[in-house]
């Protein structure tokens, strides 16, 4: 298929939203500070998009532990 806006780029527009929804709803800082740094941010959406979609609740779990106080 040509000019298709996702090919070759579902893992990079997934890893977007991702980080635009923990923006967007003020997840990432509690009292102007970074509840995750910028490399766990990475990594974490990387395992996320690399992931196996059968393992969709150990990412809910893992992602929630990271931002839960």
């Amino acid at each position: 298929m040509k000019n298709h806006v996702f090919i070759d780029g579902n893992k990079r527009i997934a890893a977007t939203l991702f980080a635009y929804f923990l923006q967007f709803y003020n997840i990432l800082y509690v009292n102007n500070q970074a509840i995750i740094d910028n490399n766990t941010l990475v990594s974490l959406t990387l395992l996320i998009a690399e992931s196996n979609p059968k393992e969709k609740e150990i990412m809910v779990d893992l992602v929630m532990n990271f931002l839960v106080e």
